[in-house]
């Protein structure tokens, strides 16, 4: 059941953001997942049950300068991940994902699992802005949320 669950969940990603059919957003590869792991351990997070995985966040500690690139459309989300350096101090997080299986959704999981892990990166890095490229209305809300609570500015990518 387990692997149902993590198909489910590989499915809703694959259809909400289509990261599959466009080379320009991660696709998370075992190769990202990896390169994830050496940013810092809390970039992927997720929440489970006997059933597998029920709710799952992708977060980027990154540059501000990277940020910035981002936010003007000058690189791709792609481009961010691999430009991303390694064994640095990162001043920059960017709120890539969350997702919740739809019979788990309205629990919080997402504002948890994302809250853990920016405190997380916060004792290492010095985090001074939080960004997002809003994919849904919800996930605009949860962005601009986390920034409030944690005292953030908060920058969003034009769709």
């Amino acid at each position: 059941m387990a692997d149902e669950n993590r198909a489910r969940m590989i499915q809703l990603a694959t259809e909400f953001f289509g990261a599959k059919d466009d080379p320009a957003q991660i696709s998370v590869t075992p190769q990202d997942i990896e390169k994830f792991q050496k940013i810092h351990p809390c970039t992927m997070m997720e929440e489970k049950n006997e059933d597998g995985p029920i709710a799952w966040v992708l977060v980027i500690p990154t540059l501000h300068e990277l940020m910035e690139q981002f936010l003007a459309k000058a690189i791709t989300e792609r481009d961010l991940l691999d430009r991303t350096p390694l064994q640095i101090r990162y001043d920059a997080l960017y709120l890539c994902s969350a997702l919740v299986l739809t019979e788990f959704r309205g629990r919080g999981l997402a504002k948890l699992l994302l809250s853990k892990a920016i405190e997380s990166i916060q004792h290492e890095h010095p985090v001074r802005s939080l960004f997002c490229w809003p994919f849904s209305p919800e996930g605009e809300r949860l962005a601009s949320h986390l920034a409030q609570k944690f005292g953030l500015p908060l920058y969003k990518r034009p769709t």
